[in-house]
Order: C-alpha cells, then sequence, then structure tokens
C-alpha cells in the first residue's frame, strides 16, 4: 500500500543527504502516517492520516479527543 495520507493526499517527498564533504546521495522524506479508527457517518472506518492532518482535525472540533 502506498504512503499516502487519505485526508490531504501527501506523499514522501524525495530530496539528498549532503555529507560534510558536500557528496549529494538520494534520500526519500517520508511523512508521518498513523492508523487510525475513526467515527464516521455512524461506523468505524480505519483511515492512514498523516500526524499534521490529525492534529488540524482534532483542533478544528472535527474529532473528539
Amino acid at each position: 500500500m502506498a504512503r499516502v495520507c487519505e485526508a490531504t493526499g501527501r506523499r514522501p517527498r524525495s530530496g539528498y543527504n549532503v555529507s560534510h564533504s558536500n557528496r549529494h546521495t538520494k534520500r526519500r522524506f517520508d511523512i508521518n502516517l498513523q492508523r487510525k479508527r475513526l467515527p464516521i457517518g455512524g461506523e468505524i472506518v480505519e483511515m492512514r492520516l498523516t500526524a499534521r492532518a490529525l492534529k488540524t482535525l482534532y483542533r478544528k472540533g472535527y474529532l473528539p479527543r
């Protein structure tokens, strides 16, 4: 399964590790995915959300603490 946030659509980004000698090697910046069981529409649904998306949903009041 792909590492994608189901709420925001965020995906891993790519970039470089840069050493002290300034050599560049490719790397991947993974997102902080969390599996959460959420009450949506009267039933429990398991979703894969980023930590940032969860924080936003809690702050806006869409999810109970």
